[in-house]
């Protein structure tokens, strides 16, 4: 903090009379200058007979000339300087707690409702730039397989060179390794230091700590030459401690997540066990179909949607009975109409399940057409859910290139044609094209041929 100027400290509004006052009560004369001699005050007829220091904290800040009488105002003015040196560090405290409890109250509105780590990782970076002088920003997460941190997100100039950090290996290693948050002003100096594990001068590290675990690392440099100060570093892990609570939270989600999806994929596996002849045909459905999505630029919960309608697309076959739906020749009308139920009795299913009611649209209308002649509610072109006509797709071309009892499947070029002759009647025109161009036809075919098939 910069030391109290004696200057500006005599020319507040009531100190002067007060000093004129005192003066006249000691019936003596008295100069006042300031520690480089600039005089700030004289009386008529004073004299430097004697001089007496002003200081705060054992700092002088100017001299009173007089009488001994003057050693009270040069006391009285001392203390009114330590005051003032009181007050500035009052205001800075105060002000760096609201700094703080602006930052915390921010950061908690911003991370409260998000469950995807990279995502938190991202506004803790933007919150850390936002507050504290810095050029680069690495957040490092645990990978409790290998037992090593790795890096999830970072930004800006003398970013990590390393992608991973083992305990006790360098600083960043160090902090991992004592779970205590540090500054290092002099990085290349430090013994811990690592040739190429930044480009920085100067760096504060924290360690993210869940239930008293280091869950991964958070650090920030400059590539100038910065003095970190304590305040620094308690504004940091302020922001360390906030982020691991969020990044904790949206691992354990994320967890969640996992287990949900295996358990959705689980249940459709069993379905597949049902007919031997349709082995993988869901896993493939689903990545034709997320490739078709990811053509179309779906955002993100859409692709969501897309993904469990894949999945979940045949488990309405669950209620149809074995002797029709593992028929080894052609279905009759009437068994054709029981297969058809498959669509109603999917959306029976998974209605009642609140996680899966987005994927409704999907199980229930990808047998519909895009010329209305489909199944079961006979919707046609955009009535037909997004989610449902790409499945379709994906659907149709699985079915027409998987083995049969009854049949042989296509070859590819075959049902490359099928799904041309039948885009615009029973297929959207648009999501044949986007499968055509989507990723999944460089499982088929080398980039010449591939070309060839767009043309």
């Amino acid at each position: 903090m910069a030391p109290v100027s004696l200057s500006k400290l005599i020319k507040k509004r009531a100190l002067m009379p007060m000093l004129c006052r005192l003066v006249s009560d000691l019936e003596t004369s008295i100069i006042i200058e300031d520690v480089e001699g600039q005089l700030l005050m004289a009386t008529d007829g004073a004299e430097r007979l004697t001089q007496y220091s002003v200081t705060v904290a054992g700092e002088a800040i100017g001299r009173v000339y007089g009488s001994e009488k003057v050693a009270v105002i040069a006391t009285l003015l001392s203390g009114m300087a330590e005051s003032e040196v009181e007050k500035r560090a009052l205001v800075s405290e105060t002000l760096n707690k609201y700094k703080e409890i602006t930052l915390l109250y921010e950061m908690v509105e911003k991370v409260s409702s998000c469950l995807d780590t990279k995502e938190v990782a991202r506004l803790v970076i933007e919150e850390a730039e936002r507050v504290i002088r810095l050029t680069s920003v690495s957040v490092f997460l645990l990978n409790k397989d290998t037992d090593v941190l790795e890096l999830i997100a970072g930004c800006g100039q003398g970013q990590e060179v390393a992608t991973t950090v083992e305990r006790g290996v360098g600083i960043a290693g160090s902090v991992w390794a004592s779970g205590r948050a540090e500054i290092v002003n002099d990085v290349e100096n430090d013994p811990r230091f690592v040739s190429g594990e930044v480009k920085i001068s100067s760096m504060m590290c924290a360690p993210l700590k869940a239930k008293d675990a280091v869950v991964g690392i958070i650090k920030i440099g400059s590539e100038q030459s910065v003095v970190y100060t304590a305040e620094d570093l308690k504004l940091f892990t302020t922001l360390a401690s906030l982020a691991a609570v969020s990044i904790e939270n949206a691992s354990l989600y994320e967890q969640l997540k996992d287990a949900f999806y295996t358990t959705v994929y689980t249940l459709a596996e069993t379905i597949e066990k049902r007919d031997p002849y349709t082995g993988n045909h869901t896993k493939r459905v689903m990545e034709y179909s997320l490739a078709i999505g990811r053509t179309l630029g779906l955002p993100e919960e859409e692709m969501t949607r897309l993904q469990l309608g894949a999945v979940l697309h045949d488990i309405g076959k669950i209620g149809v009975r074995d002797n029709v739906l593992l028929k080894q020749s052609a279905l009759t009308d009437e068994e054709f109409e029981q297969i058809k139920m498959h669509a109603v009795y999917g959306e029976e299913i998974i209605s009642g399940i609140a996680q899966l009611k987005s994927a409704v649209p999907g199980v229930k209308q990808h047998h519909e057409k895009h010329n209305g002649r489909g199944y079961p509610l006979g919707l046609k072109g955009d009535e037909i859910d997004i989610t449902a006509r790409i499945i379709a797709v994906a659907d149709s071309f699985d079915a027409m290139t998987s083995n049969r009892p009854y049949r042989n499947g296509l070859s590819l070029d075959d049902a490359f044609e099928e799904l041309r002759k039948f885009s615009g009647s029973q297929f959207d025109p648009e999501i044949v094209d986007a499968f055509f161009a989507s990723d999944v036809m460089d499982a088929f075919f080398t980039a010449n041929s591939r070309q060839k098939i767009l043309l």
